[in-house]
């Protein structure tokens, strides 16, 4: 959803990943260390089962998404760059009225 409604509506993004990806793993360790699990949630998406996504995200794995705001960080990405992305989503939003 990447949109500021209330905190029960946490922003959804997605890391394209796949079995047995080296660096996903090591993508997952700065998601835990930086996202807040109240504001954000993380679909793994596992791109080996669509082609399309294969052919799109094969050679750039991991990648993080939020789908709503189509905006994407790719690897390799430290606490600080997703700690840049993370605001740029926030301050992105639009809060409803």
């Amino acid at each position: 959803m990447c949109s500021a409604e209330t905190s029960m509506h946490p922003y959804e993004l997605e890391l394209m990943t796949t079995s047995g990806c080296h660096l996903c793993d090591l993508a997952v360790e700065v998601l835990i260390q930086v996202l807040d699990p109240k504001i954000f949630t993380v679909d793994l998406v596992d791109i080996a089962y669509e082609d399309e996504l294969m052919e799109r995200y094969a050679e750039r794995i991991p990648v993080l998404l939020c789908p709503a705001q189509k905006k994407e960080l790719g690897w390799p990405f430290d606490q600080t760059q997703l700690s840049a992305f993370v605001n740029d989503l926030l301050s992105s939003s639009v809060i409803p009225g």
